[in-house]
């Protein structure tokens, strides 16, 4: 996959990958806002991502070789690209500070990150990145100029093919934080933190999905805001 321009972290180390203003309008406009609410138990307002069947709200991100995506009984399904395939979010209804999103995710055929999900920071960008490098790199991309592979989010971890994997994203006043299944994988202290995004990914802004030569399957993506 993507190799970054500095030197690599050995091979035996790790097996990486990569990673607006309030944007905001009313959600009356459905070509350009997320589905309708749901609540939790608690109240706390989530807003889906996704339509049920259909791609509205967003586009296949022209990064050159995309594979096929689609959204059928609002499953996300993204055939394998050259290197990338993606989606990135045309709408305005979405915060750039103080927000939470979560989505379950699972690589159905390929080797390389199944969850690239490029984010805002503020006025700033960043992806968290799930699966990269042979499998198995997790991290954020980019933090002071230093990609996944070579910040002190980077962890590798296993995951299987055709199995479905929780994640979410935390993104307050404070912190950038990240778990997968409920396990905490990082938390970045945003005070004196430059976050950017790598060059292959800056189609996603401000908000989108990506996968590396892997064909995969995301649902029940959706975002609230912190109070």
């Amino acid at each position: 996959m993507l190799r970054p321009i500095r030197t690599l972290i050995p091979i035996l180390a790790l097996l990486a990958a990569f990673s607006t203003p309030q944007i905001s309008s009313s959600q009356e406009d459905k070509q350009s806002s997320p589905a309708s609410a749901i609540n939790d138990e608690e109240g706390t307002k989530w807003i889906p991502l996704l339509q049920s069947d259909s791609l509205e709200g967003w586009q296949s991100t022209n990064f050159g070789g995309e594979g096929d995506v689609e959204v059928e009984d609002g499953v996300l399904k993204m055939s394998s690209g050259q290197p990338l395939t993606g989606i990135s979010f045309k709408g305005k209804d979405f915060p750039k500070e103080n927000f939470e999103m979560r989505w379950s995710a699972r690589r159905t055929d390929g080797s390389d990150f199944f969850s690239g999900v490029t984010f805002p920071v503020g006025d700033q960008f960043a992806t968290f990145v799930c699966g990269g490098w042979g499998g198995g790199l997790v991290g954020l991309s980019s933090i002071n100029g230093n990609d996944a592979s070579e910040n002190q989010t980077a962890k590798f971890m296993s995951f299987k093919n055709k199995q479905w994997y929780a994640f979410r994203v935390q993104v307050n006043a404070t912190h950038v934080s990240a778990w997968i299944d409920d396990e905490e994988v990082f938390k970045v202290d945003r005070e004196g933190t430059k976050f950017s995004l790598r060059a292959e990914v800056l189609k996603s802004r401000p908000l989108g999905y990506c996968a590396f030569q892997s064909k995969i399957e995301a649902k029940e993506w959706s975002y609230r805001v912190l109070r």
